[in-house]
C-alpha cells in the first residue's frame, strides 16, 4: 500500500503551513467585507480547521481506495459531499457562536454560503486530485519495483542454473578421463583426482555476485589446464600472457574455464597434433579484455557453426549481467586459428 503524503514530514509541514497562510489571507478578506478582526479571525480559524480535516480525510481515504479511470466520478462525488458537510459544520458551529458577538454575522453567513461552498469544493477537489496523482505515482513505482525484483530474481536463478550446468559438464569429462587413466596410469589418475578436488572446492564456493580478481581466476584456470594436461599428455600446452596492470581487474567467477574448454575441444578432438592454447589478458580503457586462441583443423572442425555449450552459456551470462550481447566475439585468423575475445566492463 502506498504511503500517505501527510505521513512524510516535509509534506505535513507544507500542509500545515498552507492552512496557516490561508487562514491569515481569509481573515484579511473577511475584514474587508465588514467583519471585525476578532470575528474574522474566529471564522477563518474554525472554517480552515474543519476544511483541513476534510482534506486530510480525503487524502487518507484515497490511500485505501484509489478509483480507476472509469470511476473518477467517485472523486467528484466525494468532493461535493465533503464540501457540503464542511459548510454545514461551519454553519452549525459559527452562527450560534459568533452570532451573539456580531449581530449581523448570521445574515453575513447566509449571503456568503455559496462563495464558501465554492472555496471549500475547490480546495477539497484539488486535494483529491493531488492525492490521486500521488498514490498513482506511488503505485506505479511499487509495480516497477516488484517487476524489477522479479526480473532480478529470475536473472539470478538463471545465472545460478548456468553455474550449476557448468560444474557437472566439466566434472563428467574429468571423471571419464580419470576412469580411463586408472588402469594404465594410476599415479596420474590420483594426481588428477586431487587437482579436480582442489579446482571444484575453490570454484563451487563462489557466488555470481562475488566477482574475483583476474589473478585468482587465472590461478584456477591454470589448475584446470593442469587437469586437462593429465588427460591429453604432451599434446596440450598452454601459454598465459598478461601484464601486471590487468591482475587487479575483476570478473565473474568461472567465466574463462568454459572458453578454454571450448578451445581444447575444437583444438584437440579433431587432430592428433600437438596443440598450444594461448590466453592473453590486458586492460583496455574500462574493460578487462581476455582472448583465447586455439588452432583447429579446417577440414574436420567448424567452430563458427558449433561453439558448444561453453560459449553459449558465457554469452548468456554476460547478457544477464550487463544486458549487452557484444561482449563475446569469435573470429578465425590465418585460416586455422580460432580466437575468442571476452570483454568485462569494470
Amino acid at each position: 500500500m502506498a504511503r500517505s503524503p501527510l505521513s512524510i514530514g516535509k509534506f505535513l509541514l507544507a500542509f500545515v503551513s498552507w492552512w496557516m497562510i490561508w487562514s491569515l489571507l481569509q481573515t484579511i478578506l473577511l475584514t474587508n467585507f465588514g467583519l471585525d478582526l476578532k470575528t474574522a479571525m474566529a471564522d477563518s480559524i474554525v472554517t480552515n480547521a474543519i476544511l483541513a480535516l476534510a482534506c486530510g480525510f480525503v487524502s487518507n481515504n484515497l490511500q485505501y481506495y484509489l478509483p480507476k479511470k472509469d470511476r473518477y466520478w467517485y472523486i467528484l462525488f466525494l468532493s461535493l459531499s465533503l464540501s457540503a458537510l464542511v459548510v454545514l459544520a461551519c454553519k452549525w458551529i459559527l452562527v450560534p457562536a459568533l452570532g451573539s458577538m456580531s449581530p449581523g454575522y448570521a445574515a453575513f453567513f447566509s449571503r456568503s454560503w455559496l462563495v464558501r461552498f465554492d472555496n471549500v469544493f475547490l480546495q477539497v477537489g484539488c486535494m483529491a486530485i493531488l492525492s490521486v496523482l500521488w498514490y498513482s505515482s506511488e503505485e506505479e513505482q511499487q509495480n516497477m519495483q516488484r517487476k524489477t525484483d522479479a526480473e532480478r530474481l529470475s536473472r539470478e536463478a538463471e545465472l545460478f542454473k548456468l553455474r550449476q550446468q557448468l560444474a557437472p559438464h566439466f566434472l563428467f569429462n574429468s571423471l571419464n578421463s580419470i576412469s580411463a587413466l586408472i588402469g594404465s596410469r594410476p599415479e596420474q589418475a590420483r594426481k588428477m583426482i586431487q587437482q579436480l578436488s582442489d579446482f571444484l572446492r575453490g570454484n563451487l564456493k563462489k557466488e555470481e555476485q562475488q566477482w574475483v580478481p583476474l589473478a585468482e581466476e587465472l590461478q584456477y584456470l591454470q589448475l584446470y589446464l593442469d587437469i586437462e594436461k593429465v588427460r591429453f599428455g604432451h599434446r596440450l600446452s598452454a601459454e598465459i600472457d598478461h601484464d601486471e596492470d590487468s591482475m587487479a581487474l575483476r570478473l565473474p567467477p568461472m567465466l574463462l574455464q568454459p572458453i578454454v574448454e571450448n578451445a581444447i575441444k575444437f583444438g584437440l578432438y579433431d587432430t592428433t597434433d600437438d596443440v598450444t592454447i594461448t590466453i592473453r589478458a590486458r586492460a583496455e580503457g574500462n574493460y578487462a579484455v581476455i582472448s583465447v586462441q586455439n588452432p583447429f583443423d579446417p577440414e574436420t572442425s567448424r567452430p563458427k557453426q558449433g561453439t558448444g555449450f561453453g560459449l553459449s552459456s558465457i554469452q548468456r551470462r554476460l547478457y544477464l549481467l550487463f544486458a549487452r550481447s557484444d561482449l563475446l566475439t569469435t573470429s578465425v585468423e590465418n585460416t586455422n586459428q580460432f580466437i575468442t575475445i571476452v570483454k568485462i566492463p569494470q
